[in-house]
């Protein structure tokens, strides 16, 4: 088991199996199939992306280093966010974008039944330590434990 500590972008507590990128996320490929198709799991369908391609976002701890892509970024989780779709909570290793996070706090604040905590600046450390389907626990003052 071990704890990081990082900046506290969208706040909550969830506790979450890992899904793990070591690839920045392009949230409008990852989460298409689920905006538009009706895949309620949110299977990742960003071809690009090998560590997440085919797998289940929704209610998963999503780790990762940052997000690239287009400037739909903020939207595309903020809809994944009202349609319940969305990750259990982000972990960016790195300082989030502008537009992820945009997304992740209009999300906190607009929308009552959705809640994704997101923590970022959670150092290399935490990436390279953080393996898929080890337990995942996110608290209010931005510290994550891995087990």
């Amino acid at each position: 088991m071990r704890e990081f500590k990082g900046r506290v972008i969208a706040e909550g507590t969830v506790s979450a199996e890992a899904v793990v990128s070591h690839d920045g996320l392009n949230t409008l490929a990852s989460f298409q199939k689920a905006l538009q198709f009706g895949d309620k799991t949110a299977t990742c369908g960003d071809q690009n992306n090998k560590d997440l391609y085919g797998k289940q976002m929704a209610g998963k701890a999503l780790c990762l280093p940052q997000t690239i892509g287009s400037t739909t970024g903020g939207l595309v989780l903020y809809c994944a966010c009202s349609m319940n779709r969305q990750p259990a909570c982000m972990l960016f290793s790195k300082p989030i974008d502008s537009l992820a996070a945009a997304g992740a706090i209009l999300a906190d604040v607009w929308l009552d039944n959705a809640t994704m905590p997101v923590i970022d600046n959670l150092g290399e450390e935490f990436l390279a330590y953080v393996k898929d389907g080890m337990m995942i626990t996110v608290k209010e003052d931005g510290v994550v434990i891995v087990e």
